[in-house]
């Protein structure tokens, strides 16, 4: 490969943690703690954490494995390949990065409920209403003009990048580590009843949410080639951040629930906020404080999520299954600037939908995310017996058990999303999920059209000789 489209090998492991546990630890612990524990109860709500963090260590075990083994950009592009093929391969990648780009939409409708919060009468100019909510030209204005800071921060370079999600990471541990301590003196455990709520239904609803709000972990393989790291590191750093994401989610519902009673929690704009500044005897200043440490998780899960989409169009791109102008680097900064500039095109426009959205691009993206980490815990089985010779230089224990846990588990939760579940999908969710379908379909027959399925084949063969 060229010098000049080669990305920059210079994340460390503070950038590494910064950026994983940064997308993971979005804005969603800020708005939507409070439905979660209102849906399945305070410890309801601790158990779907539970279970769905157990779901992703178990998924984050096989990546780890196989992103010390094949660091190529791409991720679940590279291992789904190795192990099934190129049609595999596409799908998993268009899955995952359905996921992000969901993430990324979900961010730019998340940013001016954060103004809503801090800002009297933010919400003016009336424009139309969706699902029963006005949106407004500051509204949508808001999230829109974010969108497209967010989308330059990114066409600037991964230095750039790394640099500001360390430091809003930093504003978002501080946040909640107050609100934790507040909680633990000023909280009760009666405030925690209903422990149960809505009982199976409950749990499963919370439990599908799971996935999106842990998703970032994956974000570090599709940055493999950007990671300047012994390859066995990458495994370990990957777990670490999940871990990490699990203990702070559990701890977060935690302390809400001691802080804030059901009717507190129903009457909340912003549960989290609320808690922190009752945990501080009605201190407004310090519920201001929370949603800065949200602001950060909003930023930092914006940034990482551009990293992880674009780096998975960009392996795509590269390999001849999407348009290839989407694999190009910028002279400058090295960055896939055009696969960013798509997302941004898909993202943009999001806040448009008002904030019915957010739970839209959960549910949706959720579906996308399992349904790629699915095929990575399959292609992981595949490749032990396939591959037995492989470098793996993070190798788990126990031949292929782990990764049947993981791919059980994976389709178990893909199974909620499906229609006749209590927790099934709507009709908004399923035109986004069909739109996207279609814009994969045919985005990947063009490019096989144009660039023929030898390239493709050839390509990612030679990619994964260079680094065996």
């Amino acid at each position: 490969m060229k010098d000049d489209q080669k990305l920059l090998k210079i994340l460390g492991n503070r950038d590494v943690i910064a950026l994983a546990f940064g997308a993971m630890i979005g804005w969603g612990w800020v708005v939507t703690t409070g439905l979660w524990i209102t849906e399945a109860g305070s410890l309801g709500a601790i158990l779907a954490f539970v279970i769905g963090g157990i779901l992703v260590l178990f998924v984050g075990l096989t990546y780890a494995e196989l992103a010390s083994a094949l660091p190529l950009a791409g991720g679940e592009h590279v291992y789904t390949f190795k192990a099934m093929g190129r049609v595999a391969s596409f799908i998993a990648t268009w899955a995952i990065i359905f996921g992000y780009v969901s993430v990324i939409a979900f961010e730019a409708v998340a940013l001016p409920t954060v103004f809503e919060y801090l800002v009297p009468n933010f919400s003016q100019g009336y424009l139309y209403t969706i699902a029963g909510w006005d949106v407004t030209i500051t509204w949508a204005g808001t999230g829109i003009l974010g969108s497209i800071i967010i989308a330059w921060i990114n066409y600037r370079g991964i230095k750039f990048t790394s640099a500001i999600t360390f430091i809003f990471t930093l504003m978002i541990l501080l946040s909640g580590i107050l609100l934790i301590t507040g909680s633990t003196f000023s909280g009760n455990t009666e405030n925690m009843q209903p422990l149960f709520e809505h009982g199976m239904t409950g749990l499963l609803t919370v439990i599908m949410m799971t996935p999106f709000m842990f998703v970032g972990f994956d974000v570090i393989p599709q940055a493999a080639e950007e990671i300047n790291l012994p390859h066995k590191r990458i495994g370990q750093l990957l777990l670490f951040a999940v871990a990490l994401a699990v203990v702070w989610y559990i701890a977060i519902i935690f302390g809400v629930s001691r802080i804030l009673n059901p009717a507190e929690l129903g009457a909340s704009e912003l549960v989290t906020a609320d808690a922190m500044a009752k945990a501080f005897g009605g201190s407004d200043l310090m519920g201001n404080i929370l949603v800065l440490g949200g602001i950060g998780g909003i930023l930092t899960s914006w940034l990482g999520f551009y990293v992880g989409g674009s780096r998975a169009i960009y392996a795509l791109a590269r390999a001849g299954m999407l348009p290839k102008s989407l694999g190009q680097l910028h002279p400058k900064y090295k960055t896939p600037h055009k696969a960013i500039l798509l997302i941004a095109v898909l993202s943009t426009a999001a806040p448009l939908l008002g904030r019915p959205a957010l739970v839209w691009f959960v549910d949706a993206g959720g579906l996308g995310l399992v349904v790629a980490w699915t095929m990575v815990a399959i292609s992981f089985i595949i490749l032990r017996k396939k591959a037995p010779d492989m470098k793996r230089p993070f190798k788990l224990p126990g031949g292929t058990i782990l990764g049947w846990i993981a791919a059980v588990m994976a389709l178990g939760v893909t199974t909620l999303y499906l229609p006749g579940m209590p927790s099934s999908l709507g009709g908004p969710e399923w035109i986004i999920i069909g739109s996207w379908i279609i814009l994969g379909i045919v985005l990947y027959n063009v490019s096989m059209a144009k660039y023929g399925k030898a390239y493709a084949d050839k390509h990612m063969k030679d990619e994964i000789d260079r680094i065996a």
